[in-house]
């Protein structure tokens, strides 16, 4: 079988996408551009923690949006949140759930909610997106690699978009991912994360991959290039990897 993949959640939305999507904000920055874009792609919204903080300071200049952007949620251990956005957030009816779970950090305490909220919706099945994750502390971006390469194993689609980057992981097999080159800039890359190596052969890049071995010890297919004329890219892989594509800021303005 092969998985289709695009970043139609990253497009203007006149209508629903064909599958849900939920949104995690994660404690890092991003351009109100890319978080309208995102935010109307997705019928359930949290914070993570501290994400609290950096969807609110986003309308410091326009206070009164505050309230058009509220989340459905905010979830983690509560110790980067600050207070005066936890009260303005729940004068509101925004639920502030503590969590002091130490062996889980506040992304993965928002995705338990969403496993919540499906298991009480039978048929219900959430493609995620991941605002943050990809930029700021190595740490943290680590523990974003480390969380959705775990996560393939339960869940279909998990995306992680900043306003340099989309990503997500490719699981072993055979992938189409559809280009908006609207969207999507000329640098892409695959990604040898989390395994030892694996078998790439792909097509409709610059630089294709035939049965190619990569790895971090030999070749890691880093800054190739998508072409203009190509509408998708095909991607086998015998091991799981992470696909990475730039952004075009420009594109989330138009």
């Amino acid at each position: 079988m092969v998985l289709a993949w695009n970043v139609h959640f990253l497009q203007k939305q006149d209508a629903q996408l064909e599958t849900p999507h939920a949104l995690i904000i994660l404690n890092q920055p991003f351009s109100l551009e890319l978080l309208d874009r995102i935010w109307n792609s997705c019928i359930w919204r949290a914070c993570a923690d501290g994400g609290a903080n950096r969807l609110y300071d986003l309308f410091s200049d326009d206070p009164e949006s505050r309230t058009v952007y509220l989340p459905h949620l905010i979830k983690g251990d509560l110790d980067s949140i600050r207070d005066d956005v936890c009260s303005f957030y729940q004068s509101l009816g925004v639920p502030v759930v503590h969590d002091a779970d130490q062996d889980s950090t506040d992304l993965m305490k928002c995705v338990s909610a969403i496993e919540d909220r499906e298991s009480n919706k039978p048929g219900v099945r959430y493609d995620i997106v991941l605002l943050g994750g990809l930029a700021g502390r190595l740490d943290q971006t680590i523990h974003t690699l480390s969380y959705l390469h775990k996560l393939r194993k339960t869940r279909e689609r998990v995306f992680a978009v900043t306003d340099d980057n989309v990503g997500w992981v490719l699981d072993a097999g055979e992938h189409v991912i559809e280009i908006d080159h609207s969207l999507l800039g000329q640098t892409c890359g695959l990604l040898p994360i989390g395994i030892d190596s694996t078998i790439l052969t792909t097509s409709g890049l610059r630089w294709n991959l035939e049965g190619h071995p990569s790895s971090f010890d030999g070749l890691v297919s880093t800054s190739n290039h998508l072409v203009p004329e190509e509408k998708e890219v095909r991607i086998k892989t015998s091991r799981p990897i992470w696909w990475t594509a730039e952004l075009r800021r420009s594109g989330l303005v138009q």
